[in-house]
């Protein structure tokens, strides 16, 4: 049986935490905050014990030493090592607010936990964007889950449908929004269908959502949304060779409308189920799992 690891990095505050207890639940053997330095010597260490399912969490902590990890990720993989990268993110407001409700000291801070006072707030600011430029590299390369807007519970579905995944050349995950929220951090590609006709203003419909009978028949009765669907559907069709050939695990493709209720969510659940008979596809609907 061969190894399994689940490599979770991120932004301090971003939820790595819940991520890991979720990948415990899940069976897997957890590791918080590995040194790098480590990583090598502690794989091959589970390769002698026949673990087959191992999840590491490594973070800004390591400092210098970050750099090292994606060559030995790719060591790692040339072994035989099924390896999963997850990076969560969060929007700078969103981890200062979080630093502010806790009262914790971010690792890069030399202030104290954060008070309303403006020149810590800027201290604070300055290590999150810090903390940006030394994770780019993990970032890269890894499925990258925006954390601003969800809630844990949330968190810990998206982590646990990556990983019962099946395992493919490419990992599609179609998500749709509401751009009244925010467009998604982790988006690859953004789709905005805002211009397509709304069920919010059908009366009988508003109430539902785009996986409701009545609103894909709807939907299905408009020409321009059967455009929209196959103009998305061609642009992805020539492109995703192309990623799964330059080595890319995963590809989020985000799909917003107004409300995140009706029509993206129906071009989500359309796509996905297109796109799944080829590659791994996934679903989220961020608007409508918070409820």
């Amino acid at each position: 049986m061969s190894l399994d690891i689940v490599l979770i990095t991120g932004m301090s505050g971003s939820g790595k935490s819940v991520a890991l207890h979720a990948l415990e639940d899940a069976g897997y053997y957890c590791v918080d905050n590995l040194p790098p330095e480590l990583l090598t010597a502690f794989v091959a260490l589970q390769k002698q014990q026949n673990a087959s399912h191992v999840a590491i969490a490594m973070d800004v902590r390591s400092g210098v030493s970050l750099p090292l990890v994606p060559q030995q990720l790719d060591s790692l993989r040339r072994e035989g090592v099924v390896l999963r990268s997850l990076f969560l993110d969060s929007t700078t407001d969103a981890l200062v607010h979080r630093y502010s409700e806790t009262r914790r000291r971010h690792p890069l801070s030399r202030q104290d936990p954060l008070t309303d006072l403006p020149e810590q707030q800027r201290a604070l600011v300055q290590s999150i964007e810090l903390e940006r430029e030394l994770l780019a590299d993990l970032r890269d390369g890894a499925d990258v889950i925006d954390t601003s807007i969800i809630r844990p519970a949330q968190l810990q579905s998206y982590i646990k449908a990556l990983i019962a995944a099946p395992q493919s050349a490419l990992t599609l995950v179609f998500q749709s929004f509401a751009f009244k929220r925010g467009v998604p951090l982790d988006a690859d590609f953004v789709f905005d269908v805002r211009m397509l006709p709304n069920p919010h203003y059908v009366p009988a419909l508003r109430a539902l959502t785009g996986r409701d009978v009545q609103v894909i028949d709807w939907l299905r009765s408009h020409d321009d949304v059967a455009r929209m669907y196959g103009d998305i559907e061609q642009f992805l069709g020539r492109w995703l060779d192309a990623l799964a050939h330059d080595h890319r695990s995963y590809v989020t493709v985000a799909i917003g409308c107004t409300g995140g209720q009706h029509r993206s969510v129906f071009l989500v659940e359309q796509l996905a189920r297109g796109f799944g008979d080829r590659w791994a596809a996934l679903k989220r609907h961020r608007e409508l799992d918070a409820t």
